[in-house]
């Protein structure tokens, strides 16, 4: 059981739904009855009461609002089953495999069920639309003008260095979970918890797994003079001129071991000639 780990997939969905402009940011979301229902977690939404997607965005992102989340879903899908199949679908898609969805915001159901891997996989695929750690990396937010506070749920974003979001969750069947990002040195790491006995638990194990993630491993990436001192011209067969010399285009990065890292060998691999016409752009090596 994920508890509100769940809403990193309702929050994947409504942030395809914005990029893809079938909604808007700015876009009436009206609460059901069924939505303002939900308790647990929550901003008190009465039913029929309106807010936009970007402010059921934010209760959701930073409060963990159970109500948001289902009116966000139902937004979306008419309604909270239909939510949960395109859930399910994006899953399927992601390799999920040991995932199934049966409700937006992750309350305990028969049914609903994921793993830290596949909630690694979904986090990754939420990061794609990057616009989110406005929401995610927020403290604290209010709504209904002021009346109503957001604090955040996860904690690390205030006091864990690089830490950009992602989503906490606590249920009786789950226990205190957490995903948890954090950036440093151009490097993101994902940190997943599922189960611990408590809150703080949950943080510091976190924070030793992100600690131990950044002091471990780098970003690799081949230096320009290493390549460019390995380009040799390649022949062209029936061209205007008899060979080209290779540019470089963009280098890889590789995640790696710390204590690797001097023992990589970078090696450039040309094909051994070019069939005329060659043109600017083409991938030789």
């Amino acid at each position: 059981a994920p508890a509100s780990i769940t809403k990193i997939m309702t929050m994947l969905l409504v942030c395809e739904a914005v990029d893809a402009g079938q909604i808007s940011l700015d876009d009436t979301v009206t609460t059901s009855p069924y939505a303002s229902s939900m308790g647990g977690s929550e901003i008190w939404l009465e039913p029929y009461e309106t807010m936009t997607v970007d402010e059921m965005l934010r209760a959701t992102a930073i409060a963990s609002a159970n109500d948001a989340a289902v009116a966000l879903g139902e937004h979306l899908a008419g309604t909270e089953a239909m939510f949960a199949d395109k859930m399910n679908q994006k899953a399927a898609q992601l390799g999920m495999e040991s995932t199934h969805f049966v409700n937006a915001c992750g309350l305990d159901e028969e049914g609903h069920y994921t793993t830290a891997r596949d909630i690694a996989v979904m986090a990754r695929e939420l990061l794609q639309h990057r616009w989110i750690t406005d929401y995610t990396t927020v403290w604290q937010d209010t709504l209904r003008g002021g009346e109503t506070e957001l604090v955040n749920t996860n904690r690390l974003v205030r006091f864990y260095g690089g830490c950009i979001g992602l989503k906490t969750g606590t249920t009786d069947d789950a226990g205190c979970c957490v995903c948890a990002v954090a950036e440093r040195d151009g490097m993101t790491l994902i940190a997943v918890i599922l189960g611990a006995p408590d809150s703080d638990t949950r943080f510091e194990q976190t924070k030793q797994l992100l600690d131990y993630g950044f002091s471990s491993f780098m970003i690799y990436q081949p230096q320009q003079e290493e390549v460019q001192a390995q380009l040799t011209p390649v022949p062209v067969v029936c061209g205007a001129q008899t060979e080209v010399l290779p540019q470089i285009g963009e280098l890889p990065k590789a995640v790696v071991r710390r204590d690797e890292a001097e023992e990589i060998e970078v090696a450039v691999e040309l094909v051994p000639e070019l069939q005329a016409p060659v043109l600017q752009g083409d991938s030789i090596g």
